[in-house]
């Protein structure tokens, strides 16, 4: 059903169909990736309205964590891809090596602090007292098991740069069977288990996507399907060190940009009442899985155009994009004239107390008439980050989300003035400039910001300063390079 990169020419011929199978198992990745979300969401919404408004506030600090560190699995894969399309695999393979062990060393210094931090972080956020506990209680199970799921993470991102999107798919599909096999037993008590309430949605998570990294390092080592890594080239080589982090460090700005706007927004939700929260939190898991396919797209581009970088073929990285972005404003567009048209009835299934569904369905009636500007938004970033500018990608991310949709909701959410100031004695009187709209004021910050968001990925992408990113640099650095002279030096050298 699907096709490997053995079958798919990237670099060279038709763009739409190598795009759409390079694409549709990362839909389905990602689909099932998504699933953890929504299968713990749905058993935890049957069992208590406590326990899914501590998901709501735990799912944003999940992605804060990973966020942090991906970073570095996106310049694996950047490096990866480039290299690949440059015919260069022996600095695919090193790349590869250098980013696992990187991303494992992160990943177990983020786990520590975030244990010791979760709990000061939601009472930040507003939480109120029992949600904070069972929150926490997710959170730190999370926490320790980091490293085990930064470890599938990164297993998905070298795969993906080398072009292979299907062996990622099926290791997935495993993990989440086992996730949905283990997640009513764990929380509910079932059989032979304790009743862990929110603390087994975590363990099951932490166990199924530990299970999915052992698979997936196993499939590395091996190199019989993708990139190969090697135990030799993961001792840590500073220099390449630089390189991974001078790419990763803005790729961990965008995604970290991305979780710190959700968690500051949580804030804003977090003034209202459980039922709100609790509907947000439903709203947001579907919202999520709606742009899967935007989030597929702009990986699948990511591969493309930094595959297309590497082979000296801007032109062709500049036409793939333009295509994914056209087709991704269509497809989600429709999408979203039909959840605008039956909210109700997608919220109904996350939930049976009829307040939650009518906040979930108000905010997804707000915000899905401007999901196909959000496909357009992802196809450039994904270029942005191919061609080796994650800077510009992060400059896009942080403006559309810190800096127009979390001050844009909270104006609207809470209103602005009236207010007294007082300065150097001088007492100013500030009139009521925008009422409070409530809720509503938080849907309208993402309507706003999703078409400015589109916006400003366009102007740069037209401006034409990512077409300058071939981030591979000198080759040969790797020490089966130096030591095996039958080995053909790159255009490079």
């Amino acid at each position: 059903m699907f096709k490997g990169p053995d079958e798919l020419e990237l670099t060279s011929g038709d763009i739409g169909m190598p795009l759409f199978w390079l694409s549709l198992p990362i839909v389905i990745t990602n689909l099932l990736q998504t699933a953890y979300n929504l299968v713990d969401t749905f058993w935890l919404g049957q069992y208590s309205t406590t326990a899914l408004a501590a998901i709501s506030f735990g799912f944003p600090l999940v992605f804060l964590f990973i966020s942090l560190g991906l970073g570095l699995s996106v310049a694996g894969s950047v490096l990866v891809a480039q290299n690949t399309g440059a015919g260069d695999e022996r600095q695919a393979e090193y790349a590869a090596s250098q980013t696992v062990m990187f991303s494992f060393v992160l990943a177990a210094i983020l786990g520590v602090i975030g244990y010791f931090i979760v709990e000061d972080l939601l009472r930040i956020f507003g939480a109120e007292p029992a949600t904070v506990v069972a929150a926490t209680a997710y959170m730190q199970v999370i926490s320790l098991g980091l490293p085990l799921m930064f470890g599938f993470f990164v297993f998905i991102s070298l795969m993906r740069g080398y072009g292979d999107t299907v062996t990622p798919m099926v290791v997935m599909f495993g993990s989440v069977v086992l996730n949905i096999a283990l997640d009513p037993f764990l929380i509910f008590g079932w059989w032979v288990f304790p009743e862990l309430g929110i603390e087994g949605a975590a363990y099951a998570t932490v166990f199924s996507r530990g299970v999915a990294m052992v698979a997936g390092l196993a499939i590395m080592f091996a190199g019989h399907r993708g990139v190969q890594i090697r135990l030799s080239e993961m001792r840590p080589d500073l220099d390449y060190a630089k390189k991974i982090l001078r790419i990763g460090v803005p790729a961990s700005v965008e995604g970290t940009g991305r979780a710190i706007s959700v968690n500051a927004l949580l804030i804003v939700v977090g003034g209202f009442s459980t039922v709100v929260v609790a509907g947000f939190g439903i709203g947001i898991r579907i919202f999520s899985v709606i742009f899967l396919p935007a989030i597929a797209v702009s990986q699948g581009v990511e591969t493309m155009v930094g595959q297309n970088v590497g082979a000296e073929r801007v032109d062709r990285a500049s036409i793939a994009t333009q295509f994914a972005a056209k087709w991704m404003f269509i497809l989600l567009g429709a999408l979203g004239v039909l959840i605008f048209l039956v909210p109700r009835p997608i919220a109904a299934v996350f939930t049976n107390d009829p307040a939650v569904v009518d906040v979930a369905a108000s905010f997804l009636r707000y915000v899905a008439l401007t999901f196909g500007f959000i496909g357009v938004l992802r196809a450039y970033t994904g270029a942005f980050r191919g061609a080796g500018h994650t800077l510009m990608a992060a400059v896009v991310a942080v403006s559309f989300l810190g800096f127009i949709r979390l001050p844009v909701a909270a104006a609207l959410a809470y209103g602005v003035g009236p207010a007294t100031i007082s300065l150097a004695g001088v007492t100013l009187e500030v009139p009521q400039l925008i009422g409070a709209l409530g809720p509503p004021g938080i849907w309208w910050g993402f309507i706003v910001s999703n078409i400015a968001g589109a916006a400003i990925a366009y102007a740069l992408f037209r401006q034409g300063r990512w077409k300058t990113g071939d981030v591979r640099g000198p080759a040969g650095q790797s020490p089966d390079n130096e030591a095996d002279p039958t080995t053909e030096p790159s255009v490079d050298d």
